[in-house]
């Protein structure tokens, strides 16, 4: 007999979900808008410390939005994330931008400042916009990178998906750009099964991304448009289960916190390190990560494999975007041509199964068959 699957990251569900499901189809509201759109993106707003959201269907629309606020067009730059998923970056090819990447430092595996400076000084055409994603819920060097950006004047687009509820400096993830994104997929720490959000502290600007999400429909009796638009509203049945996970959410980030420490009291004695972040720094601890030490001969295709045989899940670090057939003729910003901090990250690097009904008994038998890889 097969053993119970444990998830890498899998939903949650509590009582709450169905009392605004349910709200909602008795109210017959089943649409891209009713009580629980606008309700959750005021309850969101609120809990993130901003001034405006829009609730959408994915972290991905909020996202190219976002690039779209910024004007980038055909051949214009944008300095973005290196070690993301392709949905950070993908929406400046939905304009017809060009993506220069930015290696990432070791402190917190995200965008190096260090080397966002460099690219500024590199390229005398000046970028439309910043992209800053939070790997694995661990923010980025988020206050140096919003100093660049802001000597410069080139706008911050902050991809909080992976980040929510994380804090920098005692601030929010999420609110560190002029634009941010989240995403409430369903692996994510809170989910509405498949939905995102746009964040800032910009009227003008949620008001500007609602409309393109509506198709940009013109304020007409007919049905008129002057601008391209997008299907990207989320639904009132998808929002009213964010509205049931909110509540929750510091529960969960609970969870991880205690998934991740026992993990790194636990593995403390093999050649591996845990995800590592900034002292000044609240991960919500989405994914953890382990990194085999570089002299070690075990590799993460040996342990991903033996989990798999166990029935656990596990995946590599996601592969670094100039690595994407997609990406490889981007330019690669490092500090020289022999250092790839994402490229080593990526070789030695695996995403633990950190769900957060993963019990105790069955962490603890994840960590023995990781020993077991290392005797």
């Amino acid at each position: 007999m097969q053993n119970k699957r444990i998830y890498l990251s899998s939903p949650t569900m509590h009582d709450l979900e169905m009392r605004y499901i349910q709200e909602a189809f008795d109210t017959n509201w089943v649409a891209p808008l009713g009580k629980n759109v606008d309700e959750f993106e005021k309850e969101m707003a609120s809990y993130i410390g901003i001034g405006h959201a829009a609730a959408l269907n994915s972290g991905t629309a909020a996202l190219h939005l976002a690039v779209k606020l910024c004007d980038v067009r055909a051949g214009d730059l944008v300095f973005c994330s290196d070690l993301t998923f392709s949905a950070t970056i993908n929406p400046v090819s939905y304009e017809g931008g060009v993506q220069v990447l930015i290696d990432s430092e070791e402190e917190s595996w995200n965008m190096d400042p260090v080397l966002l400076e460099k690219a500024f000084k590199t390229y005398k055409k000046k970028p439309k916009a910043v992209i800053v994603a939070n790997l694995y819920g661990t923010p980025a060097k988020l206050d140096e990178i919003a100093e660049i950006c802001r000597h410069y004047d080139v706008p911050l687009i902050e991809d909080a998906a992976e980040s929510l509820g994380a804090t920098y400096n005692k601030r929010q993830t999420g609110t560190f750009g002029k634009y941010n994104a989240l995403s409430f997929n369903g692996n994510k720490i809170i989910t509405t099964s498949g939905g995102g959000m746009f964040l800032c502290d910009s009227e003008e600007a949620v008001k500007k991304v609602r409309f393109w999400a509506t198709q940009a429909r013109d304020p007409a009796p007919h049905y008129q448009h002057s601008e391209i638009g997008y299907n990207y509203r989320m639904s009132n049945i998808v929002a009213g289960i964010g509205r049931g996970q909110l509540p929750y959410l510091d529960e969960h980030i609970r969870r991880k916190r205690e998934i991740y420490t026992t993990y790194k009291d636990g593995l403390k004695d093999l050649p591996v390190t845990m995800n590592p972040y900034l002292a000044n720094s609240e991960p919500n601890h989405w994914l953890s990560c382990l990194l085999i030490d570089k002299r070690e001969k075990t590799t993460y295709q040996e342990i991903m494999q033996k989990l798999e045989e166990h029935n656990i899940e596990s995946r590599p670090i996601w592969k670094p975007m100039h690595m994407q057939p997609v990406f490889k003729d981007r330019a690669y910003i490092t500090k020289d041509s022999s250092i790839d901090i994402g490229k080593d990250i990526f070789s030695r690097g695996l995403c633990l199964p950190s769900d957060i009904k993963m019990t105790e008994e069955e962490q603890q038998n994840v960590m023995s068959i990781i020993k077991g890889c290392f005797a």
